[in-house]
């Protein structure tokens, strides 16, 4: 979101200035989506692009930390705020402190990093000849699954709290809706090709990490669980006597994520929404601080890529206008460029 936002305002003649905490510009797209399913050299020649137009980028600088959120309030007229959700969602049981236990986004940023050879400022971590379980089923979990197959891993589970799903549509699934069926990504794929099964296990609960006697996980003592109605919510239940033991030397925890990191709203004054998100004004990017606006899932939560974009297009066409006597030419939803321009929020009649 904040390249879409920098490209659009850029187009419409203002000084932009992009920070970025990393050592590369691209954030999620860069470090968080490995290159077998997004080339960085993609996002590189995008970023190549935007540069030549005569946007700034300033990498290794993070805020809130390096530069205020001040600072940033007396140089420039207006902020987008498009930090994502980079708050993971951590798994507080026995043994959480031991060695070999990652949240997923820091080992899939080490993969990226030894790939591009960049400084040794970095924890360097790899699966290779490592026992792997990947704690968490969505697309991250499965990210970690190919990584961790590609990097060499002895064998690769994946936990998944949630009961397998059906085949088909269940009643309380219906079209349009997006079809909660039992389907396989391409890690899950990958893995049944090399070793014969599918990865996930589903319905499993962990309950404590196991110490090698040396302050090294050494597996992970798990319960199995089953899901039930009562009043129209799912309650969690464990099976007695279904205590089993994995092993592992490498647990990568991959549960989504709480929102966007503390530091940076604490620091400008910022409210959050009941979902632990950046606050803006209804229907808009806006945030309750003035100059301030938001965008991508740090504003919406942890949402797909294209998402990301839209909101990052929407919130310059908010801050053009607002530069401009509430006036924009920059395209709305859909594309629609509006002509001659109105102000935003203006209602339309036909007639």
């Amino acid at each position: 979101s904040g390249l879409a936002c920098a490209d659009q305002l850029n187009k419409k003649g203002h000084l932009v200035t992009v920070f970025e905490r990393n050592d590369r510009v691209g954030g999620l797209l860069q470090y968080g989506i490995p290159t077998m399913k997004l080339s960085k050299q993609v996002v590189q020649r995008r970023v190549d692009l935007m540069a030549e137009e005569g946007i700034e980028f300033k990498t290794s600088v993070n805020v809130g930390k390096d530069i205020t959120g001040d600072d940033l309030l007396k140089n420039f007229n207006a902020v987008c705020l498009t930090t994502g959700a980079t708050w993971p969602r951590d798994l507080p049981i026995p043994g959480r402190q031991l060695n070999g236990i990652y949240f997923a986004m820091t080992f899939l940023e080490s993969s990226q990093k030894q790939l591009w050879n960049s400084n040794n400022n970095f924890l360097h971590l790899t699966a290779k000849d490592k026992k792997v379980i990947v704690v968490g089923g969505g697309d991250t979990g499965c990210d970690c699954i190919g990584t961790s197959l590609r990097q060499g891993a002895k064998n690769i589970v994946s936990f998944e709290i949630l009961p397998r799903p059906g085949d088909t549509r269940g009643a309380d699934n219906p079209w349009p809706q997006w079809p909660r069926i039992y389907r396989k990504d391409y890690g899950h794929e990958e893995v049944e090709l090399k070793w014969g099964s599918d990865p996930r296990i589903f319905g499993i609960n962990s309950k404590e990490f196991l110490d090698d006697g040396a302050g090294n996980v050494k597996g992970i003592r798990s319960v199995r669980v089953e899901w039930t109605q009562d009043n129209g919510r799912w309650i969690m239940k464990e099976v007695p006597n279904s205590e089993q033991i994995y092993e592992a030397d490498l647990v990568l925890l991959a549960m989504g994520f709480l929102g966007p990191e503390t530091y940076l709203t604490e620091q400008l004054r910022l409210t959050k929404d009941q979902r632990s998100n950046v606050l803006t004004k209804a229907g808009t990017y806006r945030t309750p601080i003035d100059r301030i606006y938001a965008a991508g899932d740090c504003r919406r939560g942890q949402s797909l890529v294209v998402h990301a974009i839209n909101e990052g297009r929407q919130a310059a066409r908010e801050i053009d206008a607002d530069l401009h006597n509430g006036m924009s030419t920059l395209p709305g939803p859909g594309g629609v460029i509006p002509y001659p321009p109105i102000a935003l929020g203006t209602k339309l009649m036909a007639g």
